[in-house]
């Protein structure tokens, strides 16, 4: 992957996808498995912004039954199965358990049925699926198991627990990156730090994009004869630019953020618990009369999620605040008391900007209600603008989906007719067939002397592409070090993120290339080393690598 804007300006591209997160990187993907030529602009880097706002959890809908949506639970069954097949070097089983309190809709005795009914819509699940990845059928457990699991919980009508079994993604930043890698390397283009500033038009018809390098401000043309707006929260930014022809709908979106702890809360289970607060939604069919706080074992940490709140500024604005994390830390401890997390043991939050369905006022913001169903806008049927798609995402679990519909749609007004691939072509690095298996061979080999812990952690964030990393310790031995004692990461894998995968600054590295700091700041010495080996590598003067080691330190502040 090699950031070369002139490039993009020496044709027409038949697709120019703008944003980066993970609805635009399946986008590309399935693109260029259509064999269509295509080109991703992002004006950050890749999975910056809302994209990282994951609790790691790909599910498989199981909340969906209180609103008796079988159609949406298939969907989402259907998507976990497809992203172990594919991605099998990122997405594991993950068991998942919530507590029963007395007869009714939190009973056990319907949660029972309602695992069963889980267990029967996805009645596939497995068929077919590496050993390693099969999930097991849902069943209800007693008051006693379930305190084994979640000590010290509120016994007030406590009858037992549910569990069931979900995945989770070990690094979803990896996993976005290795998506868009894959289309590069089949022939796709793709961008960072590149702002869309307008588009070029024809009359009524959309024939590109106007774009600008955010570090040189230098200006840029990308034709194509289709584009595809994947630009997340910043829709209505997007959509303001096309002189009058922007729909009158104006997308209302929603502050949600995830937190971060420096422990775990249980060594396997992630577990859902009801908060004190009530929550009111009109569309179930079963209402619970409050919400789950989810949380979950991740590596060495324990992520708490996910909290949402009204949000009315602008999009570029968006900030966690300081009382946005005591705020709903307050919330977990009143919910958990026995967890007593304190505030000093947070130590990273996950925020962004979800679409909202909220109308009028809200009145609470623990009432605000997300929108549940993902839309893609048609703009020569909307309002006459050919040549312009859009797509609001709604889950992470469903964007390969969701994007693989957009691309149906736009094949067709391109008249190509070749259907998506992504379902069953194995993103860069997963060509694994069984997980286990290959983790153990691959450890065995100890490639340059390394432990087995450290080719595990190599192969959790890169599968079988992990030898592309070790090549570069042929240049230079040095990189075979870790970046510091704490941490597994090698030094080799900075300098891959920069020549390969298209890392511009120090936070791309630390954030989303490695899994340095991606659970919170990896501390000075780390950051330091990654600043040096990035400023002997892209030719940093002093001054830029301070700057840089400030903006790191800066984004993992809560605003005061």
């Amino acid at each position: 992957m090699i950031r070369d804007l002139k490039k993009l300006t020496s044709g027409e591209y038949d697709v120019a996808i703008i944003g980066g997160g993970i609805y635009g990187a399946w986008a590309l993907w399935d693109a260029t498995l259509r064999g269509l030529s295509a080109v991703l602009i992002e004006q950050n880097d890749f999975g910056g912004a809302t994209s990282s706002n994951s609790l790691k959890i790909i599910h498989g809908g199981l909340r969906y039954l209180q609103h008796l949506d079988i159609k949406r639970m298939r969907e989402s069954i259907h998507e976990r199965k497809v992203l172990m097949r594919i991605a099998p070097q990122f997405v594991h089983p993950l068991p998942c358990v919530m507590p029963t309190y007395g007869h009714g809709v939190k009973g056990r005795e319907i949660m029972r049925i309602a695992m069963l009914m889980n267990d029967i819509i996805g009645f596939d699940r497995n068929r077919g699926c590496d050993a390693q990845k099969i999930l097991p059928s849902g069943k209800a457990i007693s008051k006693k198991e379930l305190l084994e699991i979640l000590p010290g919980l509120d016994e007030t009508n406590l009858t037992g627990g549910a569990v069931w079994y979900d995945c989770q993604v070990y690094n979803s930043e990896r996993m976005l990156i290795s998506v868009i890698k894959s289309a590069v390397e089949l022939g796709a283009e793709a961008a960072n730090y590149t702002r869309v500033s307008g588009f070029i038009t024809a009359g009524n018809k959309i024939r590109g994009v106007k774009i600008h390098d955010i570090f040189s401000g230098e200006p840029y043309e990308v034709r194509s004869k289709i584009v595809l707006n994947t630009s997340g929260p910043w829709i209505n930014n997007v959509l303001g630019q096309l002189n009058g022809h922007q729909p009158a709908e104006q997308f209302r979106l929603s502050k949600a953020m995830n937190l971060v702890v420096n422990r775990r809360l249980t060594d396997t289970f992630a577990a859902g618990i009801p908060s004190k607060f009530e929550f009111k939604d009109a569309d179930a069919v079963i209402s619970k009369g409050s919400r789950l706080l989810f949380f979950t074992p991740w590596r060495n940490y324990t992520l708490i999620g996910t909290t949402h709140v009204p949000y009315s500024g602008e999009t570029d604005d968006f900030a966690i605040s300081e009382t946005d994390v005591t705020t709903f830390l307050d919330e977990f401890n009143q919910a958990y008391p026995a967890m007593a997390i304190k505030r000093e043991e947070v130590v990273y939050h996950y925020g962004g900007l979800l679409p909202m369905d909220n109308e009028g006022e809200v009145l609470s913001e623990h009432d605000v209600k997300l929108t549940k169903h993902y839309k893609l806008l048609d703009h020569q049927a909307e309002n006459g603008l050919e040549g312009l798609l859009s797509v609001l995402g709604v889950k992470y679990t469903t964007a390969r989906d969701v994007a693989a519909k957009a691309v149906n749609l736009l094949a067709k007004k391109l008249k190509k007719h070749n259907r998506s691939k992504t379902e069953t072509t194995k993103i860069s690095g997963g060509e694994i067939e069984n997980f286990k298996a290959y983790l153990q061979t691959e450890c065995k080999k100890r490639p340059w002397g390394l432990s087995a812990d450290f080719v595990e952690h190599l192969i959790l964030n890169f599968g079988t592409a992990y030898p592309e990393v070790l090549q570069l310790i042929d240049e230079n031995e040095d990189w075979k070090a870790p970046v510091d004692a704490a941490s597994k990461v090698l030094q080799a894998e900075i300098i891959h993120g920069i020549r390969r995968e298209m890392a511009q600054r120090l936070v791309d590295v630390v954030k989303r290339r490695t899994e340095l700091g991606s659970g919170g700041y990896p501390g000075d010495a780390a950051a330091e080393k990654c600043a040096e080996i990035m400023a002997a590598e892209l030719g940093w003067d002093e001054a830029l690598k301070k700057a840089e080691l400030q903006a790191l330190r800066q984004s993992y502040l809560t605003a005061k």
